[in-house]
């Protein structure tokens, strides 16, 4: 959910509760305005009835409407009060209830008490305050829509800088090496906001360019050397004049240059990786390529006694660029070999949306959280430089997968899955 419908929601809530309390606030008032006309009036009637009765008595024909007074005989009850009530009576042409308010007392005429009760219809009463109710509340509601209709219209005008800054922000790629550009709102705060954002911006494109500029020094500057170096001590183990001591010595050194040399290679490539360095992303069909890798080194499978399972239900495509994919490729399956056992098995599973690799293999001997950490190895073999699935796990981060490992019985599985499946 978006801030300004979090806030208009808000508001909207806020205004409707605070627009009903309003409205029964309202209707209360005016309801105890319209009683307290009505009683008072009631009380002048009360009074013109005393000067009546004390000038002329009380007769049945006396001047006083029907159903406006009533008078009977009866004593006054103890702790008895003046009292004002509402009651029903029915209408002589309508046959229908009218509501009225009633004020009883008791009285003494020609010294005998008498109990008066003196009432005044309320459908006229009533009638206004359903008009003036219903006209306030009509008010009040298009005042409400009114507003909340304009806080709407003036949050998004408001708003439409950071919107705008937030789309440039989306829009901008370090790998093409342009500067973001932001506009200079008038609001303070979205101004100081693009600032801060434009100060930022800078300072990581310049570091990016200067990283790949390091990066692409380091790629040529040691590659030079460390191939020098390897040509020399080939050179060297094929002279004749060595001893025992100088030739194990020299593998030693040949050994460790093959190693440096793996080594830069897969901190070069997890830079690259970093840094977004490789373009011409292209869908590829994972799950085949994959299948053809394990074919071609059918023969190596077979010297070592391993035996391959594969079961491939559909596709696996995913966005990649080419280069990358042969690397996630020749880590998985150099991972599933490396550490497979003496007539071991590999099995290849695939789905438009999964694609796992397993192979049997020892218990681990690190954690396996462990295993996506660079530099961390299973074993102390000197093939192994301790990257290739550090470099596997950058990849399916950079690129939108997600990669999963679990073990049960022996049987240790790679799985990769798509967070988007690529149609």
């Amino acid at each position: 959910m978006r801030l300004l419908e979090k806030t208009n929601r808000i508001y909207l809530l806020f205004s409707v509760i605070l627009y009903l309390a309003t409205a029964l606030a309202f209707y209360g008032i005016i309801k105890w305005l319209i009683y307290d006309e009505v009683e008072n009036r009631l009380l002048v009637e009360k009074r013109d009835f005393q000067l009546y009765i004390q000038h002329y008595g009380w007769t049945a024909n006396s001047y006083f409407v029907e159903n406006k007074i009533e008078v009977e005989l009866g004593s006054v009850p103890s702790g008895f009060k003046e009292s004002f009530k509402d009651t029903l009576i029915e209408d002589r042409y309508t046959q229908k209830l009218v509501p009225f308010r009633q004020l009883t007392f008791y009285e003494s005429i020609k010294g005998v008490e008498h109990r008066v009760a003196i009432r005044k219809s309320m459908i006229q009463s009533y009638r206004l305050m359903e008009a003036i109710t219903f006209t306030m509340a009509t008010v009040l509601a298009l005042l409400l829509a009114g507003t909340y209709w304009f806080q709407d219209r003036l949050s998004g005008r408001i708003w439409q800088p950071f919107y705008e800054t937030l789309s440039r922000i989306k829009q901008f790629d370090l790998v093409r090496g342009q500067h973001l550009q932001l506009d200079q709102p008038d609001i303070i705060e979205f101004r100081e906001l693009n600032e801060v954002l434009q100060k930022m911006s800078d300072q990581i494109l310049h570091d990016y360019l200067h990283l790949k500029e390091f990066t692409e020094n380091a790629s040529h500057e040691l590659q030079t050397p460390l191939a020098l170096i390897t040509a020399k001590v080939e050179e060297l183990i094929q002279s004749e004049h060595l001893t025992e001591n100088q030739t194990r010595w020299i593998q030693t050194i040949y050994e460790a240059s093959l190693r440096m040399s793996r080594l830069y290679q897969g901190l070069l490539l997890l830079a690259r990786i970093e840094n977004r360095q490789f373009a011409n992303e292209q869908p590829i069909n994972l799950s085949d390529q994959l299948l053809e890798r394990l074919r071609d080194m059918e023969e190596l499978f077979q010297y070592k006694g391993i035996r391959l399972h594969t079961n491939i239900d559909a596709p696996f495509w995913v966005n990649l660029p080419p280069v990358l994919a042969e690397n996630l490729i020749t880590n998985l399956v150099s991972n599933a070999l490396r550490h497979n056992v003496p007539q071991g098995e590999i099995w290849l599973y695939a789905t438009d949306s999964d694609l796992c690799l397993s192979n049997t293999g020892h218990p681990l001997q690190n954690a396996p959280k462990d295993l996506f950490s660079r530099f961390k190895k299973e074993g102390v073999s000197s093939e192994s430089v301790g990257l290739g699935l550090s470099i596997v796990k950058e990849i399916c981060d950079q690129y939108g997968l997600q990669i999963h490992y679990t073990e049960q019985e022996g049987i240790h599985k790679f799985c990769l899955s798509n967070k988007t499946v690529v149609a």
